[in-house]
């Protein structure tokens, strides 16, 4: 059965922001490609993607009501950390990684590696890259802040030059 979630977009520095929730929390941030988007639906603001009742749709639009006014302090470099309810689906393997993720503190960053010894799997480097690459909430679990061993920056889904704007945002605070 699938959870009742309400979506919305929202302007941000980094682009056009799709946002995704549950009544347990935030399920997806995403940036949104405008030349992949219908102009429909950019116009559209919130939308049910399930039917629900409305105590759960109202949970889930707070859910994205919190997230953004989070996200608009971050983008003013007011906000260093996130404290918005998450529910992203994946894997167990998956969700260790986007939980070692979100404890990598503000204006840091780290290597695949590092994360694979931080959840105790050390030789599972190249599996942390695939769950780094399928975080479904960019910017909140900071993906962004995985860089190359040597300190170069390496693959993000919404290109290096998002991604160094988001260390340099980070860096410059």
């Amino acid at each position: 059965m699938s959870i009742p979630q309400i979506q919305s977009f929202v302007s941000s520095p980094v682009g056009l922001l799709s946002l995704k929730a549950s009544e347990h929390g935030l399920t997806h941030l995403q940036v949104e490609d405008l030349a992949q988007l219908n102009p429909v639906v950019v116009i559209e603001s919130s939308v049910n993607l399930m039917p629900a009742t409305n105590d759960v749709c109202l949970q889930a639009q707070q859910h994205i009501n919190d997230t953004v006014v989070q996200l608009t302090e971050y983008f003013a470099g007011i906000r260093q950390t996130f404290d918005i309810p998450l529910a992203p689906k994946g894997t167990v393997f998956q969700q260790q990684v986007w939980q070692a993720l979100r404890e990598l503190p503000f204006g840091q960053h780290c290597s695949y590696s590092d994360i694979a010894n931080t959840i105790g799997r050390p030789k599972a480097v190249r599996a942390v890259g695939a769950a780094n690459g399928a975080n479904p909430i960019a910017i909140i679990v900071p993906c962004h802040r995985v860089i190359g061993k040597g300190g170069k920056l390496t693959g993000y889904a919404y290109g290096l030059d998002m991604k160094q704007w988001l260390l340099n945002l980070e860096t410059t605070q």
